[in-house]
């Protein structure tokens, strides 16, 4: 892994000239890709100069998702508050001088978001965010969230593998094991289709299999 994280930090660095307008560095891919190892391992790697804030903030909370009747499609992209995402993108590479950002987490071991948990402070020239719909070519994500980030990357892994890594991580966070083949199979696999036609829009592509990055169309 360590010899394309290097890479994409020397790509990424170009990005966080410190001095300079602030830049938003986006990670997509469907889910279980390994998007967040990958977000995590490029900010170590540029020792301050980057901080993650993730999508899976802007999740709905599960009362809300009830009241909505979308709680059997948790993660569907209408389950995200993606205009409260854009608007946090936008105060992120615009804020008033001094300022620290507060940002969202999303805890994974209630499923729930968590307000004002990741702090942005003023001198940190990039901020990496990464999740599913990143370069989806629907409203509001291509309309509102695409046009606020610099660049994104796209993870590709086997899909064999992302399937069970993403049953094992349910079932690590107290599902059963036949639960979690039944929401990756029907839900989280619904998602990673609606998704997949994103990949030929990165500025990237990150092949997790043979330790690459590309252009699109040459992976």
């Amino acid at each position: 892994m360590q010899s394309y994280v290097d890479e994409l930090a020397a790509r990424a660095r170009t990005l966080a000239a410190p001095g300079g307008p602030r830049r938003v560095l986006g990670i997509a891919g469907p889910p279980g890709a390994g998007k967040s190892t990958l977000a995590r391992a490029v900010v170590e790697a540029l020792d301050g100069l980057a901080v993650l804030v993730p999508m899976d903030g802007f999740h709905l909370a599960d009362t809300e998702l009830a009241r909505l009747g979308r709680a059997d499609r948790k993660g569907a992209p209408d389950t995200f508050d993606a205009y409260g995402y854009a608007a946090l993108l936008a105060r992120i590479r615009a804020p008033r001088p001094g300022e620290t950002v507060y940002a969202p987490s999303f805890e994974r071991e209630r499923e729930q978001p968590v307000a004002g948990a990741l702090p942005v402070a003023p001198h940190v020239p990039l901020v990496v965010t990464e999740g599913n719909y990143l370069l989806l070519d629907e409203d509001p994500w291509s309309t509102s969230v695409r046009p606020l980030l610099d660049e994104v990357w796209w993870v590709d892994v086997d899909d064999a593998l992302r399937v069970e890594r993403l049953i094992a991580r349910h079932v690590a966070f107290g599902k059963s094991p036949s639960y979690a083949r039944d929401w990756v199979l029907r839900s989280d696999e619904a998602n990673a289709r609606r998704v997949a036609p994103g990949r030929d829009r990165a500025d990237a592509l990150v092949d997790l299999d043979t330790g690459t990055v590309s252009a699109p169309g040459r992976a």
